[in-house]
């Protein structure tokens, strides 16, 4: 009997609207800080991914039970399917309803252009070419510097980094500290590289994980970008404008990368001929970065792959009321451009 209840809570728990300011009040600035702040410290000091492991027992939990039915020959194979079936509904039922309590709730807070100015009439083609052409001074600028630097291993957590990511998440209203997520490789990184996906947030242990793949002036920005998940952005639009801004105001190292990674998003945003136009600017430094990047994308990507698991990936978007689907990886130009900024790329809170 329990176990149907649970799914019918779960089903009621997917369905059911919440009002997203009281999400944004009951969960995203007060229960959620406190659970981020209790697991990522506890997830940070176990080498491996935790994700890792509790896919494992999933699968076994799943699976052991039919194998013992099928041993012992109990019962009809069609009724050994069923207990099965059922037993898997249950099981995604429990998931479900954990993710939410830890972490999927705030998919459903309020947007962050509710909370910040933003200018519509700043979004515009003519805006997205002239960032374009201000991105590309940054990286001409910025590219000696930031190699002269560095970039630390794939797996050590940046002070400067952390630093500036609190200072953003400041700025945007967050009450407390979000605990930085040491970066780990998963089980999973094989399918990452061919699906072309360069890193996720556990969302029951709250670890961050990146693809081992990704070059090393690439990692600041998408380390940012799960940390900003990690601070409830769970809108993969947000997510993208919180690590651009936490890049922009560190070092010169992971500046590089969030001017980086927005050059990719302008450069979509532009006509071709524009877009020829402001590639001939670059220096040879972040031209070549550049050609890097799409190079490992080329060698690494499966596009079959790819296609499947951004199809997927959509539609649990969607079913997390995120509308746009994996477009909204694309709408950060529109945050960049028509969010006012105080000094020091400060956004500007309404």
């Amino acid at each position: 009997m329990w176990r149907a209840s649970l799914i019918l809570v779960a089903a009621v728990a997917a369905i059911v609207p919440l009002p997203p300011a009281w999400v944004e009040q009951a969960y995203s600035t007060s229960v959620y800080p406190g659970v981020q702040r209790l697991l990522t410290p506890v997830s940070n000091l176990a080498p491996f991914a935790l994700f890792d492991v509790l896919i494992a027992v999933a699968i076994a939990v799943s699976l052991l039970p039919v194998i013992v039915d099928i041993a012992r020959r109990r019962h009809p194979a069609l009724r050994i399917l069923g207990r099965f079936l059922f037993r898997t509904l249950v099981l995604c039922a429990s998931f479900y309803l954990v993710f939410l309590l830890v972490w999927g709730l705030n998919y459903r807070r309020q947007k962050l252009t509710e909370k910040l100015q933003v200018d519509p009439g700043a979004i515009s083609a003519a805006a997205a070419l002239a960032a374009a052409a201000a991105d590309v001074e940054q990286l001409n600028a910025l590219h000696d510097r930031a190699h002269a630097i560095g970039w630390r291993p794939l797996t050590e957590i940046d002070p400067e980094l952390v630093s500036a990511f609190g200072r953003v998440t400041r700025d945007l209203g967050a009450r407390g500290t979000t605990v930085a997520g040491r970066p780990k490789v998963t089980l999973l990184d094989p399918y990452f590289r061919r699906a072309g996906v360069e890193g996720m947030i556990d969302p029951y242990f709250l670890e961050t994980l990146v693809q081992r793949g990704i070059l090393p002036f690439e990692r600041p920005f998408v380390v940012a970008h799960e940390w900003s998940h990690l601070a409830g952005f769970a809108d993969e639009l947000e997510a993208n404008f919180v690590g651009w801004l936490t890049c922009v105001r560190g070092s010169a190292a992971t500046q590089y990368s969030g001017w980086l990674f927005l050059y990719s998003e302008l450069a979509r945003a532009v006509g071709a001929r524009d877009r020829a136009a402001v590639s001939a600017m670059l220096a040879p430094g972040p031209r070549a970065d550049l050609n890097a990047i799409a190079m490992r994308y080329r060698q690494q990507v499966n596009p079959t792959i790819s296609a499947v698991g951004w199809r997927v990936y959509d539609q649990y978007l969607k079913a997390n009321r995120i509308e746009a689907g994996t477009a909204s990886y694309d709408e950060v130009i529109r945050l960049v451009l028509g969010v006012r900024f105080g000094p020091d790329w400060t956004p500007l809170l309404r």
